[in-house]
């Protein structure tokens, strides 16, 4: 929704209040790991997987743009596809960040009821984090709680820099906590504190005789929980429920404390468990978070490639057990589709990065990390171990083997891999691979449809004629050509609707700029025009187009846009399209001359079609040449 019909729900003022004060490059860094290049800065788009940087942000027009998958816009489009939010979900977050009051009485009902509920969620989580903490330190209620921390050797400043909480015993103990405070049940169970019962009607507590572990997001807003018993109860582990601010799938837990050291190292360790996670932390390995009772998905990957960038390194530490065998199994597609190479840190049997890191200290734990190995050897020395190498251990090892080695969608990787196998168990490579084969074939089709049904259609953002492309590109990136673009009714003899329609939003906006020249500093010309060009638009695929060629470069050899080089461009598009112009005629003429009466009838619409959308753009460039002048 454009910035004008969004007036009705904040004030265009309060929207550029937002927008001028935000600075996207700050913004996007909590999410992608940004490095300057020139006068942008560059990095791993956060919304397909790629293996160069291919994300661009430019902080002079304070928008993003991917050349990889299309994806373009300023810092309100880019938090609302990357967040899942509203224009309103987005503007709020980014006004209560700045300290940009919002009149409440400008929010349309819906808007109001949306923002308001996941403000109430938020807020809800936080003041139960506040009770679970309170429960914690209590001399009566948190004594058990305090002293089973204390065995696991978490210490003070631990338990303060993680929030940990405890829940006591009892049905009712949330919920008596926030019926004083005339917080409704309701709610409450929406953010999966409070359960209802079955049998008949109330409610009662989630979380009950536990160690409570806030899970924070990267903004450092409390979305939900995890819960672990203090003896040998099942489920050992308990965590929140998805609800509208949590998703396990792209969470992390300790992420918003890793990810200036995940940036600051390029490397992150992924542990499983929080405890495990404490522990890392505690001694100083402050790069490293926790999944939250899941598998490592693709969207974990993703994220934290982020704030690794392109050659980062992702180290599992897993038990050696039979589940850290499946885990480590589990990962190989995910970090393959990503294009990241990752390790598995094995500890010694019968350690878990706790307890080893508690025994052994930060220096023999990182000693471990140096033998680290790559997922394929391991699960290969897994496989020789679990089965041994007679000929039915070896018929076993390449049956577990064949599905892992098939995901690799790099041939060349999976080849070597291959041949380390043949040489490890003494079998032929050719055997080997003849049992791969069918399946990594298999994989690739399906890999391949899935792609081309994910990926945009890229024709959508490179369609239209290269030179009017190339005029927008100039008229966004060289504003001040912009009265040469109406004096000569440059935009009468565009074909792409799309591209004139754009070129008409930047006029009508470069008027809005001269104005504003006039009261402020004109070397800042154009700084946010772009911003707002892109606020003004509801498609997606025009946003795009703008944001693409806002940042494209120039031509081989010019490092900016000059008057000069403008008007050169300017009078080779109108000698084409006068060349082009005189080419139909003479098609029409040829045409009259051999009597080809339906050719004749075509070439006509098209040369009535052209005469059309110069008499209807010629009416706009008048009104707009008197308001610039």
């Amino acid at each position: 929704m454009g910035v004008f019909l969004l007036a009705v729900f904040i004030p265009e003022d309060k929207i550029s209040e937002i927008k001028n004060i935000v600075d996207i490059v700050d913004i996007i860094s909590d999410i992608v790991l940004l490095k300057k290049v020139g006068r942008n800065y560059v990095g791993l788009c956060p919304f397909h997987t790629e293996k160069t940087p291919s994300f661009t942000v430019s902080p002079e027009k304070q928008i993003f743009y991917c050349f990889g998958c299309g994806t373009g816009g300023n810092v309100f489009n880019f938090l609302m596809k990357h967040d899942g939010l509203s224009f309103f979900e987005t503007a709020k977050m980014l006004a209560d960040r700045y300290g940009v009051e919002i009149p409440a009485q400008t929010m349309s009902p819906e808007q109001k009821r949306r923002i308001s509920e996941r403000e109430s969620l938020l807020a809800t989580n936080k003041q139960a984090m506040d009770c679970f903490k309170h429960s914690l330190l209590s001399d009566t209620i948190g004594k058990i709680a305090l002293e089973y921390l204390k065995k696991r050797e978490i210490e003070k400043e631990t338990i303060t820099k993680f929030n940990l909480g405890f829940a006591p015993s009892g049905w009712d103990n949330l919920i008596n906590y926030f019926s004083k405070k005339n917080i409704s049940h309701e709610l409450v169970e929406k953010s999966g504190l409070i359960i209802k019962r079955k049998s008949k009607s109330g409610f009662y507590d989630r979380f009950r005789d536990r160690i409570i572990f806030p899970i924070f997001d990267v903004s450092k807003q409390v979305i939900g929980f995890g819960g672990r018993v203090m003896d040998d109860s099942l489920p050992k582990y308990l965590n929140s429920p998805e609800t509208s601010v949590y998703n396990k799938s792209r969470s992390l837990y300790g992420l918003h404390i890793a990810k200036e050291h995940c940036r600051a190292s390029e490397t992150v360790y992924i542990v499983e468990g929080y405890f495990d996670l404490l522990a890392l932390h505690q001694h100083g390995i402050l790069n490293s978070v926790a999944t939250l009772g899941t598998s490592l998905t693709q969207e974990h990957v993703q994220l934290l490639r982020g704030f690794v960038g392109k050659n980062g390194g992702f180290i599992l530490v897993y038990d050696s057990d039979e589940a850290g065998i499946k885990a480590a199994e589990r990962s190989i597609k995910v970090f393959d589709k990503a294009y990241v190479n990752a390790q598995i840190l094995v500890l010694p049997e019968g350690y878990d990065p706790d307890s080893y890191l508690f025994k052994f200290g930060y220096e023999s734990f990182m000693n471990e990390a140096l033998k680290a190995k790559s997922i394929i050897l391991f699960l290969i020395e897994s496989a020789v171990k679990k089965h041994g190498l007679s000929i039915e251990g070896k018929i076993r090892i390449i049956s577990d083997l064949k599905h892992p080695l098939a995901h690799i969608n790099d041939s060349v990787k999976r080849s070597l891999y291959i041949k380390e196998l043949a040489e490890i168990i003494g079998i032929d490579e050719p055997a080997i691979l003849e049992k791969v084969r069918t399946l990594s074939g298999n994989k690739s089709i399906k890999a391949n449809k899935e792609l081309s049904g994910k990926m945009p259609d890229r024709n959508l953002t490179l369609k239209g004629d290269r030179l009017e492309r190339k005029i927008i590109a100039m008229m966004l990136q060289f504003p001040e050509i912009l009265p040469e673009i109406i004096s000569r009714n440059i935009l009468d003899h565009f074909e792409d609707e799309s591209l004139k329609l754009i070129g008409q939003l930047v006029l009508k906006q470069g008027e809005h700029e001269e104005v504003r020249d006039e009261l402020h500093d004109v070397s800042t010309r154009g700084n946010g025009m772009v911003s707002d060009i892109i606020n003004s638009i509801d498609d997606r695929e025009k946003r795009s187009i703008v944001a693409s060629l806002s940042v494209a470069p120039l031509s081989i050899g010019e490092d900016k846009w000059g008057r000069e080089g403008c008007l050169k461009l300017l009078s080779q598009f109108e000698l084409f399209r006068k060349r082009q112009k005189k080419t139909l005629l003479q098609k029409i003429k040829a045409a009259e001359e051999c009597n080809d009466h339906e050719l004749l009838s075509e070439l006509l619409k098209e040369k009535q079609i052209q005469v059309s959308k110069g008499t209807k753009l010629r009416v706009y460039s008048k009104i707009s040449s008197q308001n610039w002048r």
